[in-house]
């Protein structure tokens, strides 16, 4: 195989609400931590370990402001998108490294705006299944045209 492949799928939790940034030119990202866990069992001690991994991510635009209304801390989500590594010169001098999760999908599947005491309006069910895809015009990637 000659390709390569950059490519992330999670489901976890966000860790804090959605963080905004807005630039010059309308453009903005949010950002936000998802929380991952692995559960086993201890062999030795039949002790239940519970391991969490956490997840800086990134979202842009549109994307960013469908996640700033909608999802909020606690949240379970399903996302897809690519590793992105990057420095920084800080002010102090020291170089910083981050690695962040760029989100390209994502699936909202539990948010506590629709689970609280108002039902869902039918604005939130159309954003559960988004693709950011601009040359889908709106369509699922596997939605087939006949």
């Amino acid at each position: 195989m000659n390709g390569t492949l950059n490519k992330v799928m999670l489901i976890g939790h966000l860790g804090d609400d959605v963080k905004m940034h807005y630039f010059d030119g309308g453009n903005c990202i949010g950002r936000f931590q998802l929380a991952t866990n692995e559960v086993y069992i201890n062999k030795t001690t039949n002790e239940k370990i519970t391991s969490t991994e956490w997840h800086n991510l990134v979202v842009r635009n549109k994307a960013a402001e469908i996640c700033e209304k909608y999802l909020s801390k606690g949240d379970k989500i399903y996302i897809e998108g690519r590793i992105k590594s990057r420095q920084w010169q800080a002010e102090d001098g020291t170089t910083k490294y981050t690695t962040e999760i760029q989100v390209t999908e994502f699936t909202f599947l539990t948010t506590k705006k629709e689970t609280g005491n108002h039902k869902p309006n039918s604005d939130s069910e159309s954003v559960k299944n988004t693709n950011f895809d601009a040359t889908n015009e709106g369509l699922p990637i596997n939605d087939l045209p006949f």
